[in-house]
Protein backbone atom coordinates (compact mmCIF):
# COMPACT_ATOMS: atom_id res chain seq x y z
CA UNK A 1 0.00 0.00 0.00
CA UNK A 2 2.47 2.60 -0.48
CA UNK A 3 1.98 5.82 -2.18
CA UNK A 4 1.97 6.48 -6.02
CA UNK A 5 4.67 8.87 -7.19
CA UNK A 6 2.09 10.76 -8.30
CA UNK A 7 0.21 11.03 -5.48
CA UNK A 8 3.48 11.79 -3.56
CA UNK A 9 4.56 14.61 -5.89
CA UNK A 10 1.51 16.25 -5.69
CA UNK A 11 1.24 16.02 -2.03
CA UNK A 12 5.08 17.39 -1.20
CA UNK A 13 3.94 20.24 -3.34
CA UNK A 14 1.06 21.13 -1.62
CA UNK A 15 2.78 21.11 1.79
CA UNK A 16 6.28 22.02 0.45
CA UNK A 17 7.97 24.99 2.38
CA UNK A 18 10.24 26.05 -0.48
CA UNK A 19 10.86 24.69 -3.77
CA UNK A 20 13.38 21.99 -2.38
CA UNK A 21 11.93 20.99 0.20
CA UNK A 22 10.66 17.10 0.07
CA UNK A 23 11.37 16.08 3.86
CA UNK A 24 9.89 18.68 6.11
CA UNK A 25 7.47 17.29 9.12
CA UNK A 26 4.73 19.13 7.24
CA UNK A 27 5.50 16.95 4.04
CA UNK A 28 5.95 13.64 5.91
CA UNK A 29 2.93 14.12 8.04
CA UNK A 30 1.10 14.45 5.18
CA UNK A 31 2.49 11.50 3.16
CA UNK A 32 2.23 9.16 6.53
CA UNK A 33 -1.65 10.56 6.30
CA UNK A 34 -2.08 9.29 3.12
CA UNK A 35 -0.63 6.19 3.49
CA UNK A 36 -2.61 5.67 6.79
CA UNK A 37 -5.99 5.69 5.22
CA UNK A 38 -5.14 3.64 2.55
CA UNK A 39 -4.38 1.15 4.94
CA UNK A 40 -7.32 1.46 7.09
CA UNK A 41 -9.39 0.91 4.15
CA UNK A 42 -6.94 -2.50 3.13
CA UNK A 43 -7.76 -3.93 6.85
CA UNK A 44 -11.13 -2.80 6.56
CA UNK A 45 -11.65 -5.36 3.86
CA UNK A 46 -8.57 -8.04 5.16
CA UNK A 47 -9.23 -8.42 8.89
CA UNK A 48 -6.70 -10.69 9.67
CA UNK A 49 -4.17 -9.62 7.93
CA UNK A 50 -2.00 -8.21 11.37
CA UNK A 51 1.31 -7.88 9.64
CA UNK A 52 -0.34 -4.98 7.81
CA UNK A 53 -1.95 -3.76 11.36
CA UNK A 54 1.53 -3.78 12.89
CA UNK A 55 2.63 -1.75 9.99
CA UNK A 56 -0.19 0.51 10.48
CA UNK A 57 0.42 1.07 14.33
CA UNK A 58 4.08 1.85 13.84
CA UNK A 59 2.68 4.37 11.10
CA UNK A 60 0.44 6.07 13.77
CA UNK A 61 3.09 6.09 16.43
CA UNK A 62 5.54 7.71 13.95
CA UNK A 63 3.17 10.45 13.14
CA UNK A 64 2.16 11.19 16.04
CA UNK A 65 5.70 12.04 17.23
CA UNK A 66 5.85 14.21 14.21
CA UNK A 67 3.05 16.07 14.88
CA UNK A 68 3.96 16.18 18.94
CA UNK A 69 7.13 17.81 17.45
CA UNK A 70 5.27 20.01 15.14
CA UNK A 71 3.05 21.06 17.92
CA UNK A 72 6.08 22.06 20.12
CA UNK A 73 7.95 23.80 17.53
CA UNK A 74 5.42 25.86 16.29
CA UNK A 75 1.75 25.68 17.84
CA UNK A 76 0.29 27.69 14.49
CA UNK A 77 1.69 25.53 12.06
CA UNK A 78 0.42 22.68 13.59
CA UNK A 79 -3.16 23.63 13.51
CA UNK A 80 -3.25 24.38 10.25
CA UNK A 81 -1.61 21.40 9.21
CA UNK A 82 -4.31 19.24 11.20
CA UNK A 83 -7.06 21.59 9.61
CA UNK A 84 -5.95 20.83 6.21
CA UNK A 85 -5.35 17.18 6.66
CA UNK A 86 -8.44 16.83 8.86
CA UNK A 87 -7.06 14.97 11.68
CA UNK A 88 -8.55 15.51 15.04
CA UNK A 89 -6.43 16.88 18.69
Amino acid sequence: MSVSKEKKTELIKKYEKGSNDKGSTDVQVAILSHRISSLTEHLKTNKKDQSTRRGLLKMVGRRKKLLSYLKNKSLEKYQTLIKSIGLRH
